[in-house]
């Protein structure tokens, strides 16, 4: 992946949530690779060496005051930790509802802004045949998701009330490759979601936004958010991967009807369908 037009802004380190997971390990390699200092967290240890440029330290999210003092002196707060999937909701109260709340007041009183790993969950209720715009109807397929939903409203109140500005990205499918036929339309490259943070991270016009995290996939069910005034194209698309996928399909008719997939007929107990 080419770092070409990311340039690390001098001055202020950036926090990064959620560090040890996944995407979170991801973005701080990618981020300290073009040149960002960072400050990593998450309350299992980091997996592997830490990339130059960053430091970490094991906290909770539930820990008030350790949040607060991680994010001071921070120009930016990149949240991607929390509960990462459908769990109970006594497990994703405390993470995902108390924790968003201390990293939007910490972000507050360090004046820093906030790009929020959102979630296509927040929205997984709308049928697949529905084009989505950013302004779209929440409809949270799971506790998972409502948490995000939750995010996403937290957001605006901290934008209105305090002028924190930030991004919440409703991330689809974040993986190295797509491996289903919905993954056709959700699909969102490693690449293509660190360039679209490093974009949030440099913007300039940055109020409350919300921007599909998803590729260039022909076949999505996403449009129109802020990716412009944020200077994010992305580059990758799973079309290449239809040949081979488009027959990858689950015979649950819930989950292929609906934007969430999996998540919207986990513990579904409606009778059917509303038409």
């Amino acid at each position: 992946m080419s770092a070409a037009g990311v340039a690390a802004p001098g001055g202020k380190p950036v926090l990064l949530t959620g560090a040890s997971g996944a995407l979170g390990s991801m973005l701080a390699a990618r981020l300290s690779e073009w040149g960002w200092k960072l400050v990593l967290t998450d309350i299992r240890p980091f997996p592997v060496p830490l990339p130059p440029g960053t430091r970490f330290q094991q906290a909770d999210l539930c820990d008030r005051a350790a949040i607060r003092e991680l994010a001071a002196g921070c120009g930016a707060i990149l949240h991607f930790g929390g509960v990462s999937t459908e769990r109970p909701f006594e497990d994703v109260l405390g993470p995902n509802i108390s924790g968003l709340f201390h990293i939007f007041e910490a972000a507050r009183l360090a004046e820093a802004r906030v790009i929020f790993a959102s979630s296509n969950h927040a929205i997984g209720f709308h049928e697949r045949t529905t084009p989505l715009e950013d302004d779209c109807e929440l409809r949270p397929d799971t506790y998972y998701g409502l948490s995000k939903a939750y995010g996403e409203l937290m957001a605006r109140l901290y934008w209105y009330k305090h002028g924190v500005e930030s991004i919440s990205i409703r991330i689809g499918s974040a993986f190295p490759k797509p491996s289903t036929r919905r993954m056709l339309s959700s699909w969102l490259s490693y690449d293509d979601l660190a360039r679209l943070v490093a974009a949030g991270l440099r913007a300039q016009d940055v109020r409350c936004d919300i921007v599909w995290g998803a590729s260039a996939n022909s076949r999505t069910w996403w449009r129109n958010d802020a990716r412009g005034r944020l200077g994010w194209t992305p580059q990758d698309s799973a079309d290449e991967f239809a040949a081979v996928l488009d027959a990858v399909v689950s015979r649950d008719p819930i989950e292929e009807r609906y934007q969430g997939g999996h998540l919207c007929s986990r513990d579904y107990t409606r009778k059917r369908p509303p038409s």
